[in-house]
């Protein structure tokens, strides 16, 4: 298979040896098993693990941060402000969120208590990688054709160091995996500007038609 061509991140020998094969495990049987997950301590506040969902057969896989507020409550990602602007994108880039599977790069939501409000904090480096562990199986399980990090937390988690998603924009190999490196469309609410608003809007449905671009050139190779 021809995979299109991709920055490839610089990075120590050592991080770029080929990693050990994952198991492929159904994913209800994943999403079961990460139900009582223990791996980090973000279980003991949330209110549930919060697993992907999509079809196991999907060619294209996108990779948030965390659950937030209304996704820890409802147990599904992507639910929130932030997924219903991210759905308005993949409809606007061409691309079908019923094709494609949706995961975080952390299963649990963390937060800091303001009064009556639980407001979202980021993952640290132990808890990314304590999360990988669900990730890498849900992605052998997969096997997409292309892999789409989300922000900050989903670059790390797929690289497996920290990465500057601005400067690293745009196709990504993430261990001989086709991807690319795209903003969170939280960063899109988080602009109090409505012309820049636009702007970074229309910037993301652009790396939303590349993605779209590299899969069908993947599937004409």
């Amino acid at each position: 298979m021809v995979r299109p061509a991709a920055l490839t991140l610089e990075q120590p020998a050592q991080e770029r040896a080929a990693p050990e094969p994952v198991p492929r495990v159904p994913l209800p049987e994943l999403r079961e098993e990460a139900r009582h997950c223990r791996r980090c301590d973000l279980y003991k506040h949330a209110t549930q693990t919060v697993f992907g969902e999509g079809r196991a057969g999907a060619r294209l896989v996108f990779v948030g941060e965390q659950p937030g507020d209304r996704e820890d409550i409802a147990g599904r990602p992507f639910v929130g402000p932030a997924g219903a602007l991210f759905d308005r994108a993949l409809e606007d880039a061409g691309i079908a969120r019923k094709d494609a599977y949706i995961t975080n790069a952390v299963k649990h939501f963390k937060f800091e208590e303001r009064g009556k409000r639980r407001l979202h904090k980021r993952p640290n480096a132990g808890e990314i990688k304590a999360c990988k562990w669900w990730l890498d199986r849900e992605l052998a399980t997969i096997r997409p054709d292309v892999v789409v990090a989300l922000g900050a937390t989903a670059a790390q988690a797929l690289v497996g160091r920290a990465v500057p998603v601005l400067r690293a924009r745009g196709p990504a190999d993430f261990h001989g995996q086709a991807g690319f490196i795209t903003v969170h469309p939280s960063m899109l609410l988080r602009i109090p500007e409505p012309e820049r608003k636009a702007d970074e809007y229309r910037k993301f449905i652009a790396d939303l038609r590349r993605v779209r671009k590299m899969m069908e050139k993947i599937e004409a190779a």
